[in-house]
């Protein structure tokens, strides 16, 4: 049962589900009352300097630089607070077998996702080469998910050791656990993310010696596994089933999913929410897997100089995107063709979007598509409006939720990534309003919140959305910086 979600001072969380509980115009996109802001204070903000996990002279050089450009005060010291969140205290850098290995939690879940870990590290590349020290932090997670891939690429997150015991809610389930895997639930996105930072990694650095035999097998196992579960051939290898209440945490049909046609596509049991599928073929990650197959496709041809592992990424991609093409959009009655959420390949569509990235929201920002593509805009607009049943609009905001947290939840990164894949400068102005006014007096950004209510959000400690904000500060600092220079109204 999902239950209603839940602020800082609850302390007893007991699964994941309770603890993490457009073209629209601009306007669309909603403030707090001007009365409520009157005498806000932010409650303590970033852990004392000794008590920081780790510490990036040029990130800290950045948020001084940045912060001052900042014409809201709020603004700026919500900037401050959220983007070195992931380094202040959730990074766990070490060694092994000489090299460096680096362990990431989510915040307040003491495991590592593939996804949120890279994701939560991703705006620090940019600093990564004048800052040797970041980028072997970064490195060290490279590395670290290149293990565990080898270990088990169905896996969502892992354990912080193989000794540990998986998290407390998938300690029961019905599939094929390995010691050090914390969930294994199958979302393609894990392998993408895995991807994207390697080579967003090796962009930035221009450092190949990361690319080792061992990562190299783990590239290997990714395009394995996703041409595994395209099921040409069978169901493969992957199932799972969890005694829960919740129909989305567990799997239909012996743990192997609801059928779909095998057209090409790469079948997805979860969402990036950790909730499972309606139907398999799920568009946006598998959009996403034929972006990361194009990056997997340079690393190969350049520092892993494998040919073979070339060409098997660039057939992959392009029999994944043809298929898509084919099976992965829908003509809407009113806003035309556009890319549907989930299909099965028999003409059965879901259409709606989940604040989760990937989703169709967030196809944009992560290279998919471009934000001009006619289709993303039409798309967009679905996404942004009363046709999506998960936008949601109240007396605090209006925005893109899910049914992770349950009706009436926005999601503050969905705020973040609208007004990432933007032009418009109401649309992002209205974006950084409504991010402003809803941290409830913490300073940080939550998973959700009320739509009616900020106050009631859910999780305090949620690293992925501090760094995703603090990136959307430093691309508007890039790309309009005279928005940041406007002290905005309340």
């Amino acid at each position: 049962m999902i239950k209603q979600a839940e602020n800082a001072t609850h302390s007893d969380p007991i699964t994941r589900r309770t603890l993490l509980r457009t073209a629209a115009a601009a306007c669309a996109v909603t403030a707090l009352p001007r009365s409520s802001l009157a005498a806000q204070a932010f409650t303590a903000g970033r852990p004392a300097l000794a008590d920081r996990r780790f510490t990036s002279k040029a990130v800290e050089r950045t948020i001084v630089e940045v912060k001052s450009k900042i014409a809201d005060p709020m603004l700026a010291e919500i900037f401050e607070r959220c983007l070195p969140n992931t380094l202040d205290t959730t990074v766990y850098p070490g060694m092994v077998d000489g090299k460096p290995d680096t362990y990431v939690v989510t915040g307040d879940i003491d495991a590592m996702w593939l996804r949120d870990s890279s994701a939560q590290v991703w705006p620090y590349l940019r600093f990564a080469k004048q800052d040797r020290e970041l980028a072997m932090l970064i490195q060290g997670i490279v590395r670290r998910q290149g293990r565990l891939v080898l270990l088990d690429p169905y896996a969502n997150s892992f354990m912080r050791s193989p000794a540990d015991p998986p998290l407390k809610w998938a300690v029961g389930d019905h599939t094929k656990m390995i010691p050090g895997v914390g969930e294994r639930k199958w979302e393609i996105d894990s392998l993408c993310y895995v991807v994207r930072l390697a080579h967003g990694y090796w962009q930035a650095t221009g450092d190949g010696t990361v690319f080792d035999t061992e990562w190299k097998a783990a590239a290997w196992k990714i395009v394995e596994t996703l041409r595994e579960q395209q099921r040409k051939h069978g169901p493969g290898p992957y199932s799972f089933q969890r005694s829960a209440f919740a129909p989305s945490d567990t799997v239909p049909l012996g743990g192997f999913g609801n059928p779909a046609r095998p057209v090409g596509m790469i079948y997805s049991m979860f969402r990036p929410s950790d909730d499972a599928c309606t139907y398999p073929l799920f568009v946006p990650a598998n959009l996403f897997a034929v972006k990361a197959l194009g990056w997997l496709g340079e690393l190969a041809a350049g520092p892993l100089g494998d040919a073979k592992l070339a060409a098997e990424c660039g057939a992959l991609a392009a029999e994944v995107a043809a298929a898509v093409e084919q099976h992965g959009t829908v003509n809407h009655p009113q806003i035309g063709k556009i890319w549907a959420y989930e299909v099965d390949g028999y003409g059965n569509t879901l259409m709606m979007d989940d604040a989760n990235a990937p989703g169709l929201l967030s196809l944009a920002y992560l290279g998919c598509c471009g934000v001009d593509d006619p289709q993303y805009k039409r798309t967009r607009a679905f996404v942004l409006s009363d046709a999506n049943p998960y936008f949601f609009q109240g007396k605090a905001a209006s925005g893109v939720g899910g049914p992770h947290i349950g009706m009436g939840y926005i999601w503050p990164m969905a705020i973040t990534m609208r007004a990432l894949t933007s032009n418009d400068d109401r649309e992002i102005v209205a974006c950084l309003r409504v991010l402003r006014n809803t941290t409830a007096g913490t300073g940080f950004m939550h998973e959700s919140f009320q739509q009616d209510d900020p106050k009631d959000f859910t999780r305090a400690w949620f690293a992925w959305a501090n760094t995703l904000f603090g990136e959307l500060i430093l691309d508007l600092a890039a790309r309009k910086p005279t928005l940041l220079r406007e002290r905005m109204e309340a």
